[in-house]
């Protein structure tokens, strides 16, 4: 059971209304962080996702952008309304460094016929959340952001309970200067092997990965991304970049340039990236010489990882 990590930017949220049918019928389960204090966009994408009755996770105690501080109005205007009648989803409650017990079992004490997800991100103290978390019977599924140093398995097995799922979120995306990406590199085998970790569920943050910033800055050089599923079925990532990375001006000239070796690529013969829908509305910009905006060539290439995934999980 694949869970896309997405913050409700803009492009990503249309990236869900847009793909609400793919994420269904995939049994996909969107893991979504509101980040805009503008709820009608989100609003929108979950709206997209109950008619298709795809179920999700909503994070509720975001650790970005607008409701860091304050997230009382993800309740008062959303889930309190749009969401009153909607079952198909969990409340996510990220533990992290700066969490409290206190604040964890007050949390759980006011959504006692909520269904709950804990996302697990580098909280110290495994025992004592364990033993609070064992009363609590609408404690649906724990979510652990892989790092190096946090969530091993020591703190996994804390949490090992029947009835209850386990994911694995690894970031797979490598972020870099876009005049630095290589050719190509490994992205995550963890597709293959999350039930030898002893998971039901394995998820990324597709390809923008776990940092966050509310805007880009100056597209010196364009690169875009397409991942794919290669030698022994691993999954890796190609980095299309621009000719120029001199200057930040002319970002269109540049995604054409981008844009050309992506064609070309996946259009030769040895090619090993599938040609999803998304590609397609790539290719369509090629041959039209459109250029349709940074923010939609990345949701684009969003959207040829959920395809991808979609179809070497139905194979």
């Amino acid at each position: 059971m694949y869970h896309p990590y997405l913050r409700g930017k803009q492009n990503e949220l249309i990236l869900l209304r847009e793909n609400a049918k793919l994420l269904s019928s995939a049994r996909m389960i969107p893991i979504i962080e509101p980040v805009k204090k503008n709820l009608a966009p989100l609003e929108k994408a979950i709206e997209s996702l109950a008619k298709e009755n795809v179920p999700f996770i909503l994070i509720v105690n975001p650790r970005n952008g607008d409701f860091k501080n304050d997230s009382l109005p993800l309740f008062s205007d959303l889930i309190d309304t749009t969401l009153k009648d909607y079952e198909q989803f969990c409340l996510g409650y990220i533990v992290d460094a700066e969490s409290t017990l206190l604040d964890i079992k007050s949390f759980l004490d006011d959504n006692i016929t909520r269904s709950i997800s804990f996302i697990h991100n580098g909280y110290p103290k495994a025992n004592e959340l364990a033993n609070v978390l064992k009363d609590f019977d609408n404690v649906k599924k724990h979510i652990f952001i892989d790092k190096k140093s946090q969530n091993g398995k020591l703190y996994q097995s804390k949490f090992i309970k029947d009835g209850i799922s386990q994911v694995l979120i690894r970031d797979g995306f490598n972020k870099n200067k876009n005049s630095d990406y290589p050719d190509n590199e490994q992205f995550s085998e963890l597709h293959l092997t999350y039930k030898l970790e002893g998971m039901n569920g394995f998820g990324d943050f597709l390809i923008v990965g776990d940092d966050y910033s509310e805007n880009g800055g100056p597209a010196y050089a364009v690169a875009l991304h397409l991942t794919y599923i290669g030698d022994e079925e691993l999954m890796y990532i190609k980095h299309f970049k621009s000719i120029r990375m001199d200057t930040p001006t002319d970002p269109a000239g540049k995604f054409a340039e981008a844009l050309y070796n992506l064609v070309m690529e996946v259009e030769s013969e040895d090619s090993q990236i599938i040609k999803t829908g998304a590609y397609k509305k790539y290719k369509e910009y090629y041959e039209k010489g459109h250029f349709p905006g940074l923010g939609v060539a990345k949701k684009l290439s969003m959207q040829h990882h959920i395809e991808t995934l979609a179809k070497f999980l139905s194979e």
